[in-house]
């Protein structure tokens, strides 16, 4: 190097400075003589992953004299080490500034792909893409483009078009095909893309280029496919000679993809294969025992810890005892987790997670605090991490516990935790859980940290979930606004959460732009959005419009079927449900709980009993499936209505569980069909017990002992009602007429059209007298004279609403309202006589289910 011209490094980073220990320089001075020699030990250093001393080598390099400069088999290990040293990066860019001055950066390939690499693995992909353009064509090799594709492991899309390119390239020159560096190093990218198209095209050239022999490309081969779904395809590119690696990459697809059996099956065939058989290793532990996920799996789960004991693999460290604790806390089996946690001589903060997340998970909440407060009081030297408090926040949110989720917020504060984004959501989810969208909204507008698009998504689903639809809509528009740019502008989560509030708030309108958005977003082959759309136009009352989505559904899942199956069940068309189920079977699709709930719900509100025991028969006996509370509520529901009261009782002491409210209010409503003054009696001391606090609860009880004619109970109860001080919820009932949405609340007249709703109205009550009508006056629980309890009936929501919809529209068009809460009688009576006087179809949708009025039948039957 010219005297004059020394290159001097930057101080190293921190962690870059060599141990006192490390071995010294051939020469304490160099020499061109000895240049071989450092540059021997800088790529030794390097190769070891002793990064720091090959980067403390180069200083004394560039500070001789003597005509020294360090030449192409210097600089590449020097580089290397840059890109391994996550701060690497300004000492990375002075090696690069050396290699310009010694004209090895452009024009030497060694020098110039070692420079693309450690650019690469900084994270700075265009200072990368900068030297690999700067290289004149000829100097380009596999070795570059390689270097290239990898740097883009980030940006998959990219990387495959960086792949392509290179085929191009190399076509022209001798190096004809890939080598193993390139292939393993796109296959991730096709996996994570989920392009099993594109992985199958460079599957075949691996094949003609002869590198699937080698255990890495075969391993990579096994995981693309299966991070694709292609299972079978997977099995196929399974090596015949399979190293222990390759044997647990596929006992991880297995796991991955939910088949518990095979990957047992191929546990037992690694360790009893007399020509192929390895031994396992914590790693083969690690990739299986995800596949014990529920309680059918604990058998196995046991059969597997034996299996762990036996080899010592136990004791080698805390990861297969961690990973034991959590599947023994999926398979509900806390006092097995809490057993092997004992056992653990040194308990990590993994350890301390794996037991609180599966308390959490399991609905033990406290359980989950109450180890949350050991580790941090007890456990010396361990704090709690990020996994710690999302585990505590769970338990919290699923116990609404908002003084512990505001305790563990000041924790959070106090510990500098707050800008942590998996912290932040699980606070964020917290304060949901515990009805407090306030506190929750205060935080997500902090400006102190910026809102990724998981809190979004999670704040958006808040409002939905916690009835407040028009929250969530305003949200996700300000999502889009504000998130252009930001990578969060087009959330499947988000549009899922907004379908759900156009389904809350019965706006098809509303419904149909979201609709548009996920088009045009390119959302729509997401399973889970697309079943929010049938879900949405059926809860709508546009059951034709669901239909004809399904049907141009491709592929159909399990998700879409259930979905399509429960909207015609909350339409009242039982048998399009009962025969869109045998279509399912039909093509192969298993039912899951989901979906038998929904054919109980169909038979439910169509009165067929006997075809829902059948269900609810099939459904436990044929595929073993634990019966949940909703299916039972169904069932005891359609016994209670056909007077089985004897039946429906014993079925509520078999049950696993106490009836809910949900339960008892269908039972105490047969009770007053039937009459039946005893049982009903019980039903609604134990009802007003559980839920004091539901008006509804208070008015179905006295109707029954007013239809029963109990007059001293029902006065009771209406007492109760008063110094229990509970206001009964409001009727309020709303209709969209071209676009805009009017609202009608019970008893008000707030509208400027009331007057001509009220003729309209007083028209419609003389037509239908005519044809039968007479006010159910019984429905007032008010202390009203007969004539201003008919009054009070004239002026109940949705007849409002059905009174506007017939003065503002014409011809068929059927009028649709939308009911807060549970139709009257009389309300139901009337519908159901208007829509034969007017000869137009009306759709009300009440709290329970919809009613398709026409010709004066109703689709429910008058059974609901």
């Amino acid at each position: 190097m010219p005297a004059g011209a020394a290159v001097h490094l930057a101080p190293l980073p921190a962690r870059a400075q060599p141990h006192a220990s490390d071995p010294l320089p051939p020469q304490s001075k160099p020499t061109a003589a000895s240049l071989p020699q450092w540059n021997a030990l800088l790529a030794g250093h390097s190769r070891a992953g002793r990064h720091a001393d090959a980067l403390a080598l180069l200083p004394p390099l560039l500070a001789a004299s003597e005509g020294l400069a360090p030449d192409r088999f210097t600089l590449p290990p020097v580089a290397r080490s840059c890109g391994f040293l996550g701060d690497g990066t300004a000492a990375g860019r002075q090696v690069h500034a050396l290699a310009t001055k010694l004209g090895l950066a452009g024009d030497d390939p060694f020098v110039a792909n070692s420079l693309v690499s450690m650019y690469g693995r900084c994270g700075r992909v265009g200072d990368a893409e900068k030297v690999f353009d700067g290289m004149p064509a000829a100097a380009r090799n596999l070795v570059s483009w390689n270097a290239l594709m990898a740097a883009f492991s980030d940006d998959p899309q990219r990387g495959v078009e960086v792949f392509r390119n290179c085929l191009v390239d190399i076509s022209r020159t001798a190096e004809a095909a890939p080598d193993e560096a390139t292939l393993v190093t796109v296959l991730p990218m096709c996996a994570a893309l989920g392009w099993p198209g594109t992985g199958r095209a460079v599957h075949g050239l691996a094949v003609k280029s002869g590198w699937t022999a080698t255990a890495r490309v075969s391993n990579v081969l096994v995981d693309m496919y299966a991070k694709c779904g292609e299972l079978a395809d997977a099995e196929r590119a399974f090596p015949e000679t399979p190293s222990v690696v390759s044997w647990n990459v596929m006992l991880g697809v297995y796991a991955k993809n939910g088949e518990a059996g095979r990957a047992f099956g191929l546990l037992r065939g690694m360790q009893t294969d007399e020509e192929h058989g390895v031994p396992a290793d914590e790693i083969t532990l690690l990739s299986v025992l995800p596949a014990c996920s529920g309680l059918p799996e604990l058998a196995k789960l046991r059969e597997l810890h034996a299996f762990t004991i036996r080899r010592g693999l136990d004791s080698t460290g805390d990861m297969v005892p961690n990973a034991l604790i959590a599947a023994y806390g999926r398979c509900g089996r806390l006092l097995h987790a809490g057993r092997v946690f004992a056992g653990i001589r040194s308990k990590s903060v993994s350890s301390w997670n794996a037991l609180i997340g599966a308390h959490a998970q399991n609905g033990e909440a406290s359980a989950a605090i109450e180890l949350f407060i050991q580790m941090n009081n007890n456990a010396v030297g361990l704090k709690p991490d990020w996994f710690s408090i999302g585990s505590l926040l769970l338990a919290c949110g699923n116990l609404k516990y908002l003084l512990h989720c505001k305790a563990t917020h000041g924790f959070i504060l106090r510990n500098g935790l707050e800008r942590d984004s998996f912290i932040r959501v699980s606070l964020l989810s917290a304060y949901i859980q515990c009805g407090q969208e306030s506190l929750a909204r205060a935080l997500f507008d902090d400006e102190v940290v910026e809102n990724d698009e998981v809190s979004w998504n999670t704040m958006i689903a808040g409002y939905s979930q916690n009835g407040l639809p028009g929250e969530a809509l305003q949200l996700f528009r300000e999502m889009q606004s504000n998130g252009r740019g930001k990578g969060h502008c087009s959330s499947v989560v988000s549009a899922t959460s907004a379908l759900m509030a156009c389904s809350e708030l019965s706006s098809v309108r509303l419904g149909k732009e979201m609709h548009c958005f996920a088009l045009k977003s390119d959302l729509c082959e997401d399973s889970f959005l697309s079943s929010s759309v049938i879900d949405m136009y059926s809860k709508c009352g546009f059951v034709d419009y669901a239909r004809a989505f399904f049907d141009r559904l491709q592929p159909k899942d399990m998700v879409s079927w259930t979905t399509m199956i429960t909207g015609y069940a909350v339409n009242d068309l039982e048998k399009e449900a009962v025969e869109l189920y045998d279509r399912m079977r039909c093509e192969g699709m298993e039912p899951d709980g989901f979906t038998y709930l929904g054919l109980l719900m169909a038979c439910s509100h169509a009165g067929m009993l006997e075809e829902g025991l059948g269900f609810f028969e099939e459904m436990r006996q044929c595929y073993r499936m634990e019966a949940k509370l909703e299916h039972y509520g169904c069932i005891i529901g359609m016994l209670s209505r056909a007077g089985r009261f004897d039946d429906a009782v014993a079925l509520m002491e078999e049950m696993p569980e106490e009836p809910d409210a949900k339960i008892l209010s269908s039972v105490l409503s047969a009770c007053h069909i039937h009459g039946k003054k005893e049982l009903g009696g019980e039903v609604a001391e134990k009802l007003l017990e559980l839920e004091p606090n539901k008006a509804e609860h208070y008015v179905l009880a006295s109707n029954m002992y007013a239809g029963s004619g109990q007059w001293d109970e029902m006065r009771k109860v209406r007492k109760m009602l008063r110094d229990a001080g509970v206001a009964k919820e409001p009727g309020c009932s709303w209709i969209d007429v071209a676009g805009k949405v009017y609202s009608f609340v019970a008893g008000e007249n707030s509208l400027p059209e009331m007057d001509e709703v009220r003729r309209m109205w007083h028209g419609l009550e003389e037509r239908i007298r005519g044809i039968g009508y007479v006010p159910d006056t019984t429905v007032v629980l008010h202390e009203l004279e007969e004539e201003e309890k008919v009054e009070a009936l004239r002026w109940h929501s949705e007849k409002q609403a059905i009174a506007f919809g017939l003065m503002r529209t014409t011809g068929t068009t059927k009028v649709r309202v939308f009911k807060n809460i549970r139709m009257c009688k009389d309300c139901h009576n009337a519908a159901k006589l208007i829509s034969k006087v007017a000869g137009r179809e009306i759709l009300v949708r009440d709290k329970k289910r919809f009613h398709h009025f026409k010709d004066g039948i109703c689709s429910c039957g008058d059974y609901w």
